[in-house]
């Protein structure tokens, strides 16, 4: 009987599906807990990879159809994905000198690739591809740099451009090496694969995205067809690259770069990402530990001289290339770090192409675990240093005529001219979230829309929708009987409707709504996302900023708010604003906190104070008290609980960025909003994405005469 149960055991654990649900747990499991470690989750995907791999359990093969099938879908998601994320707006606002800082940040790695490759004895062919391994590579910085609003800094454009030209440049290499690696390779074939090359990119780029447009007009918003074409594209591009003799890597890039300039931001766009970044690039990066051999790992570590080489090369080349953009585009030292650090991580494209060349035998398992080892060391080293550049940046950005406070004006004289939409649910909540919209609107002389939203059944007349229109009523008329208790101007609405977070962002847009109020629950249970679904998708589809708040007093008690702000920078002026208004309401007085390494100079921290006083000073004058204080302390979420404690209100901005669980906010934000249990508290959350601001020619001639003193340029 146990020998019975046995084999058919056996049998099922190398099952595809056995393999699939390995894999599904491996994801699941293993990044979180190397994040809590401060470690790349990417790193824990590949450490598991080799436990499980060969070198390790040995219960997944790389050489398994189904691992490989995983793999291949993972590769061709990671290189779309890469062109998916390039920014074609910012890459034409500088694209001259994106192509110009795109040759040199490919031509020295790529030189400097090819003179580490024979150095070590390797033949030319396996050291140009090492050369264009280098060449490229990935922005696995670039929510960092729009975290602190330093995206439209003319240094950060240009590199972001340029990952079109090193991606592009690389996959071209790559492709060239690979018809060489396959023998009876010649000029004529060369030519006719560059030919050929050059036609298929030509048709990827133009006819795919016209093919898209006429596709996404005829199924209008139909979410899922579009998700369907999208896919179809990407993979049909990649199987069609294979056809013409290159990579299919280079088909999915291109796909990206073609899809990227007709999807925009959306849902469609999130749940294209979603699909990649949840479940098949992390299978990818398993199966690269899978094809990591220990043995040979531990010789290069015994022997060290190729992967130093190797890094060493490239963080040398790498600098080169930023210090001679430098020198040629007459930029910063802190432009130049920043420009280093975003084009040092080797991920996507580096490891796809390495991927390739090893399974084609061109490159050897001791250059493909150097390759690992490199990515290892870019992944931790190039977001830190990208993180203090972003400071530095910040810190030196200037504020301009543009940067304007329409959405919270001073009072106006044209009545109902401003408003505030405040989705009302849940009774607990409504009348605090109608104080406070009630306290905004009165100061701009504007309007308060209460919404109540009726979920929507397949049937009009069905007695769920008809018990729902009647609730919704009812909390209307208690927002009404609300408002008119405030003395605020209120028009409430009702609408029918299956997707809540939709209809709030559409009605805001409707009625062309400054400012959108949602409820956070007094004892919500506060997870790493913080926000529910509906709120994390109306801050992503707003036209406007959306306050998510937790009232514990009425707003008329508030005689003390605590801002503490990471970085002084232009982004927080916003936050700053909404804080003042509610400041005036009660003859408030407002602490802007900002906390700093106690190893921070003194020369800093005035730059800090000064940059914090030119912030007050954009802010137009009102009847409130505002203070700054600067506090050197290590723990900065225990420094700024300790400070809440003496304050009613705390407002805080929420510092969105997407990864593969949707929005999320700031890494000290959760931590912090868990200790904030005493008091109100307040996230104001910008429209997403920012929108690009265009300058004039005379702002743009300014800059340029002062570009050589200051990091300026979203």
């Amino acid at each position: 009987m146990l020998l019975f149960l046995v084999e058919p055991a056996s049998e099922t654990l190398r099952a595809p599906v056995a393999t699939f649900v390995l894999l599904l747990a491996i994801v699941l499991a293993i990044p979180p807990i190397f994040e809590r470690f401060k470690l790349p989750g990417l790193i824990g995907l590949i450490a598991a990879g080799v436990v499980f791999g060969s070198s390790g359990l040995g219960w997944l093969d790389a050489k398994h159809d189904t691992m490989r099938l995983f793999s291949d879908i993972g590769k061709i998601y990671l290189m779309f994905v890469a062109g998916l994320e390039i920014d074609l707006i910012l890459f034409q606002r500088t694209r001259n000198r994106s192509m110009g800082y795109g040759l040199m940040t490919f031509a020295f790695p790529f030189i400097g690739g090819i003179a580490v490759g024979l150095y070590f004895g390797f033949g030319w062919l396996a050291a140009v591809l090492i050369g264009s391994l280098l060449s490229s590579h990935t922005l696995l910085a670039y929510p960092i740099v729009q975290r602190f609003g330093v995206l439209d800094d003319e240094a950060v454009t240009v590199t972001v451009g340029a990952t079109i030209f090193t991606d592009i440049a690389s996959l071209i290499v790559l492709a060239i090496c690979l018809g060489i690696s396959k023998g009876d390779f010649s000029a004529i074939k060369l030519v006719t694969l560059l030919g050929s090359l050059g036609l298929y990119a030509v048709g990827v780029l133009v006819g795919l995205k016209r093919l898209g447009k006429l596709f996404f007009r005829m199924v209008g918003r139909d979410e899922g067809n579009r998700v369907l074409f999208v896919l179809l594209a990407v993979f049909l591009s990649a199987v069609v690259a294979r056809l013409i003799g290159v990579e299919d890597i280079i088909g999915a890039f291109l796909a990206g770069l073609a899809i990227n300039s007709i999807l925009g931001e959306g849902p469609v766009k999130d749940k294209i990402e979603f699909m990649g970044s949840v479940l098949f690039i992390p299978m990818f990066f398993v199966n690269m530990g899978l094809l990591l051999d220990l043995e040979a790992f531990g010789d290069i570590l015994s022997s060290v001289g190729l992967p130093l080489a190797v890094v060493g090369a490239l963080l040398l080349t790498k600098l080169i290339a930023a210090l001679s953009a430098k020198q040629l585009y007459g930029y910063s030292s802190t432009q130049m770090l920043a420009m280093w650090s975003l084009s040092v991580p080797q991920v996507a494209a580096t490891l796809a192409a390495a991927l390739v060349g090893y399974q084609a035998e061109i490159i050897s398992t001791e250059v493909f675990n150097s390759v690992i080892l490199l990515m290892l060391v870019t992944a931790m080293l190039g977001p830190v240093v990208t993180t203090q550049a972003a400071k530095s940046l910040a810190l030196q950005k200037g504020f301009d005529e543009t940067d304007e406070l329409d959405w919270l004006p001073p009072p106006s004289d044209i009545p109902e001219s401003f408003s505030v939409l405040i989705p009302v649910y849940n009774p607990e909540n409504e009348r605090a979230l109608i104080e406070l919209g009630s306290a905004v609107a009165q100061y701009a002389n504007g309007r308060v829309i209460p919404l109540a939203i009726a979920l929507a059944q397949p049937q009009m007349d069905s007695p769920q929708l008809t018990r729902a229109l009647t609730r919704s009523r009812l909390i209307l008329e208690e927002a009404q009987s609300i408002s008119e208790s405030f003395e605020s101007i209120s028009e409430p609405e009702l609408r029918i409707s299956n997707n809540v977070a939709q209809t709030i962002a559409y009605v805001g847009r409707e009625q062309n709504a400054n400012l959108i109020i949602m409820g956070m629950a007094k004892k919500a249970q506060v997870t790493r996302r913080l926000f529910s679904n509906i709120q994390d998708e109306v801050m992503q589809m707003a036209h406007c900023p959306v306050v998510v708040a937790r009232m514990l007093e009425p707003v008329s008690t508030i005689k003390t708010i605590l801002i503490p702000i990471e970085n002084p920078s232009v982004m927080t002026l916003r936050v700053l604003r909404f804080a003042q208004v509610l400041a005036v309401a009660n003859q408030a007085q407002i602490t802007l906190l900002h906390v700093c390494s106690p190893r921070t100079s003194e020369i800093r921290r005035m730059r800090l104070t000064k940059q914090m006083e030119v912030l007050l000073d954009r802010l137009p004058p009102a009847d409130c008290s505002m203070q700054i204080e600067l506090l050197a302390k290590d723990n900065v979420v225990e420094t700024i609980s300790k400070k809440a404690k003496q304050c009613d209100l705390v407002v805080l901005r929420s510092q969105r960025r997407r990864n593969g669980n949707g929005l999320t906010i700031g890494n000290r934000t959760t931590p912090l909003v868990q200790r904030l249990t005493g008091c109100s508290l307040m996230l104001v959350g910008e429209p997403h994405p920012q929108p690009v601001r265009q300058r004039t020619p005379r702002r743009a001639e300014q800059l340029q005469l002062t570009k050589g003193a200051l990091g300026i340029g979203h």
